[in-house]
């Protein structure tokens, strides 16, 4: 299952007012506290933020286990069920992209791996709820986006364009609770892809982290020969 943690700004950004009376399908949570949650290996949690960036809406979301990042530019206010499919869309295939471009994809079966991926994620659920750590990489991340999008004079014109932003910040070194060293929040959210809809066990799961690194090391040496040349 899908939950989405709603910040104050999110929340508000959900609901809609209908003859005077405020609609929203934002729900309490079981506990005010992400981690104090019963624990569930299918449930994904998310935190969600809204800013309004050049007169429009825009929707940052991050994974608070492995702090990997989304950005939707110019979402739809109230429409959840819109946001919920662009959301799996863009999860899935930067997932894909990723394990491409670091030749991870034969760790991966197709038609099982949806399978999987569907089944979980079928449902969904929003809660105001806020997380002090996400937030702070939502806040870091709002303000890289809002001077870039300065700087380009517009949004994101398309999902391509979104999710290459995506994989941009996503491959920043961050820190977090729970987490002894810096980490890629790309490698930790392929390792639990990998985990959770693809069924690796702990050494196939090693095995695609260090194809990873080889991966990242050879596209460093080609540039550097490229920038020599």
């Amino acid at each position: 299952m899908l939950i989405f943690n709603c910040t104050e700004a999110a929340s508000d950004f959900f609901s809609r007012v209908s003859k005077g009376k405020k609609i929203t399908p934002v729900e309490k949570p079981p506990s005010p506290v992400i981690e104090d949650d019963e624990s569930v290996e299918s449930t994904e949690q998310w935190l969600v933020h809204a800013i309004t960036v050049q007169r429009k809406h825009v929707l940052f979301v991050i994974h608070v286990q492995t702090r990997y990042c989304m950005i939707f530019a110019d979402a739809k206010k109230a429409d959840v069920a819109g946001f919920v499919q662009r959301f799996s869309e863009r999860w899935i295939n930067g997932l894909i992209h990723h394990a491409g471009q670091h030749d991870i994809l034969r760790w991966v079966e197709d038609e099982p791996m949806m399978e999987r991926f569907e089944e979980s994620n079928r449902e969904y659920r929003l809660y105001k709820r806020r997380h002090r750590g996400a937030q702070k990489h939502i806040d870091d991340f709002a303000w890289f986006f809002q001077d870039c999008a300065a700087e380009w004079g517009t949004l994101p014109p398309d999902e391509y364009a979104a999710g290459r932003f995506d994989a941009q910040m996503n491959d920043f070194l961050r820190g977090s609770k729970g987490h002894k060293d810096y980490y890629f929040p790309s490698e930790e959210m392929m390792v639990h892809w990998l985990r959770q809809y693809c069924g690796l066990d702990e050494s196939g799961i090693q095995a695609a982290r260090d194809r990873r690194k080889e991966g990242r090391r050879e596209t460093q040496e080609l540039m550097q020969q490229l920038e020599q040349d």
